[in-house]
């Protein structure tokens, strides 16, 4: 006859659980993302920059000096609302315009710089005149926009 004993079962079905994390539906759902931000990133046009509006300073300075840049590295100096401009005559080339920018900010600290560029002109002759402005020691630094 065949005894039952359960502490002899209970030996040789000992198994240990296996404490595990499947990862696999983990990442199945970070691939999926990784394809929708892979097809959105080519709908996205890199180039298209959307710039603000500008509108109309409240306070418009009486006397600024105003610094036109033009496409061919030329540069004219104007100090409006004085009856003396600089650059009445005519253009010279940029690498005066440091010196004559120092020279300006010397007769009067608080009078701002007022830059204009053609379309033409490129982003970084606008950021080294800003930059050169700055050295010189002119606090107020506008640009001109058309409205």
């Amino acid at each position: 006859m065949l005894t039952f004993n359960p502490s002899s079962l209970s030996k040789r079905y000992n198994r240990k659980l296996k404490v595990d994390i499947n990862i696999v539906p983990y990442v199945d759902v970070l691939m999926v993302l990784l394809v929708i931000f892979m097809v959105s990133a080519q709908l996205v046009d890199p180039r298209i920059i959307d710039l603000p509006n500008a509108r109309e300073s409240v306070i418009q300075p009486d006397e600024y000096i105003e610094i036109i840049l033009k496409p061919n590295h030329l540069v004219s100096i104007f100090v409006r609302g004085e009856k003396d401009n600089v650059g009445k005559k005519n253009s010279f080339p940029r690498k005066y315009l440091k010196r004559i920018l120092r020279n300006l900010h010397a007769k009067n600290p608080s009078m701002p710089v007022m830059i204009s560029a053609d379309k033409g002109t490129k982003y970084q002759e606008v950021i080294s005149v800003i930059s050169e402005a700055k050295i010189t020691g002119v606090d107020r630094v506008g640009l001109a926009t058309e409205q």
